[in-house]
């Protein structure tokens, strides 16, 4: 009984968790994403004759490339802190490369405002992720 009660005692001060499957205790290391660099800002287009935004990011993870799943831009407003808008990024060939891009008058923001900072979110399928604070290139420059 001495012994049940001190089983009892030590299961409820134990911290961390062992998930027990069929061959035994299972441990699941995941490595965090790592933005190695990204980009933001405003370009003319002539053939379309319209502002762009464009959102780029270079993501690694020691797990793989393919481990990342997804990469946000969020726009902030630095005058008063507001979230402005979310712009997700697209993989593209180079798997560590994520892009997009905006016509301008489809968003909410201006590229003639220089009062932004995106925050560039990459997660990995585990929902680990890095974020990393840029200043967008405006035309306010």
């Amino acid at each position: 009984m001495k012994t049940i009660i001190t089983l009892l005692a030590l299961s409820f001060t134990a911290t961390g968790c062992i998930v027990v499957t069929e061959g035994g205790p299972h441990t699941t290391l995941n490595h965090t994403p790592t933005i190695n660099w990204a980009d933001a800002g405003c370009y003319w287009d002539n053939y379309y004759y319209e502002d762009i935004w464009y959102f780029e990011a270079n993501v690694s993870d020691f797990d793989g490339v393919y481990d990342v799943v997804s990469v946000y831009a969020d726009v902030y407003d630095t005058y008063n802190g507001r979230w402005i808008e979310t712009f997700e990024l697209d993989p593209t060939n180079d798997p560590s490369f994520w892009s997009s891009t905006w016509f301008a008058d489809t968003t909410y923001t201006s590229c003639y405002y220089g009062g932004y900072e995106v925050d560039i979110t990459a997660f990995d399928s585990f929902n680990d992720y890095d974020v990393i604070t840029i200043r967008p290139y405006t035309f306010s420059y």
